[in-house]
């Protein structure tokens, strides 16, 4: 778990972050939930950071008991189907109450909010033949309402309706509002914040995928999926298409779980993220004390050779680290014997947090592109535990200590650690 105390880890991100927006779509079900308030806390915190805050609330969870209530049955809790008028009024009561507790959530924090009617809505009309009556869609944002609001530091708070320019009010989907209130803000992030937490697959909550992963997962999971997540996942993908880099989908009642997900590598829930979240590239003097970090770890368990900072330091040429998220979460070396054509593949890291993701696998096929284009006919490495990783998924073969260059012979048995000699003939 992600504690306050971890300065280290904020301040990391705070240069990335500070004048950025995040839009923040809240369940109705999290507003009253006994998590809410450290929510808040947690909100307040981003503000105090220079990090402009949107947020976007839903009130299906209201809707339910409001229609119990007033004993009616509503035609539409989630903002998707039909919406008559007995339930577009049910919806207006309960979106205002939730706004409501935000605001009054956000004084008790020394912040301050506003409900503007910055959305503006059209009715969704006549889909498949049906017409959804008060169900709407959203027309336009008023963005420059939203931005004066946030340069005075005002937290703008939208509910699910929206008003068209006659005076019509629609019932709305939080989720899709959200994904428009954070494209026409140029949002760094949307964060979904649920009573379901991240998106599950066969092996529990996945952590990360592409925007091209979602799409393919939920085409092909739809159906084991709540519709929660199916929405979540829907408007997320949609979002990633239209420029939001990062998109969250995480559990509102777990605490400091906002923090967790923002300030870290790992977070805690789902994140849907564009294809620029994950690089690998080549190592850079601010990257020695990551990679010594990373190879210490591995040093430690006796799969990598000892290195010190200053021998990293040194050949930090040869070194290579792949990021998530601008932070180096893996690394390796080629280092090279131009005079025989020959290119080692060595220092393979991956942090436990990121294990059997694929990671080393393109690590190696890094290393073997950049070992082929400068025209090496042979690329070798030494290994004590992943022995047959390298064969099986590398492609190597059993080789022996002749195999190997003269110089790196001499360190091979001055090591005395009888690593396994593996072998790859590079063809142009």
């Amino acid at each position: 778990m992600f504690r306050l105390t971890n300065l280290r880890e904020i301040l990391r991100y705070v240069p990335r972050f500070r004048d950025r927006t995040f839009v923040i779509a809240i369940d109705g079900a999290v507003v009253e939930d006994e998590n809410f308030p450290n929510l808040l806390l947690d909100i307040a915190l981003l503000r105090s950071l220079s990090i402009r805050v949107a947020l976007v609330h839903g009130a299906a969870h209201q809707i339910r008991r409001y229609a119990e209530q007033v004993k009616i049955e509503p035609s539409n809790i989630d903002g998707t189907g039909v919406t008559d008028a007995p339930t577009l009024n049910v919806a207006i009561s309960a979106a205002n109450r939730v706004t409501h507790e935000i605001l009054e959530g956000l004084s008790a924090n020394d912040l301050r909010g506003a409900c503007p009617n910055a959305v503006v809505a059209h009715p969704a009309g006549i889909l498949g033949g049906v017409d959804r009556k008060f169900t709407g869609r959203v027309e336009r944002v008023d963005v420059e309402l939203l931005a004066a609001l946030m340069e005075r530091d005002i937290i703008p708070v939208i509910p699910p309706i929206g008003c068209d320019g006659v005076g019509h009010s629609y019932r709305l989907n939080s989720d899709a509002v959200a994904v428009e209130i954070a494209r026409s803000l140029r949002a760094v992030k949307l964060i979904y914040l649920t009573g379901e937490g991240g998106i599950r697959g066969p092996g529990g909550v996945i952590r990360q995928m592409t925007i091209e992963e979602a799409d393919a997962f939920l085409k092909k999971h739809r159906a084991e999926l709540t519709n929660g997540a199916v929405t979540k996942l829907t408007h997320s993908i949609r979002a990633g298409k239209e420029g939001i880099e990062r998109i969250h989908i995480i559990d509102g009642g777990e605490e400091e779980g906002l923090l967790s997900e923002v300030f870290s590598n790992e977070g805690i829930g789902t994140l849907i993220y564009t294809n620029e979240y994950q690089s690998i590239r080549p190592a850079q003097k601010k990257d020695i004390r990551a990679i010594y970090n990373l190879i210490r770890r591995g040093i430690q368990s006796e799969e990598l050779m000892k290195r010190s900072r200053a021998d990293i330091e040194r050949n930090i040429a040869d070194y290579f680290v792949f990021e998530v998220d601008k932070n180096p979460v893996a690394c390796a070396a080629l280092h090279t014997y131009p005079e025989l054509g020959k290119a080692e593949f060595a220092s393979l890291y991956v942090d436990a947090g990121y294990e059997n993701k694929g990671i080393g696998g393109r690590l190696i096929a890094y290393a073997e592109n950049v070992a082929r284009s400068r025209g090496f006919g042979e690329f070798f490495c030494l290994s004590t535990q992943a022995i047959n990783y390298f064969i099986q998924k590398g492609g190597f073969s059993l080789g022996t200590p002749d195999d190997l260059p003269p110089a790196r012979r001499e360190s091979y048995d001055r090591s005395n650690r009888r690593s396994q000699v593996l072998i790859k003939k590079l063809l142009a």
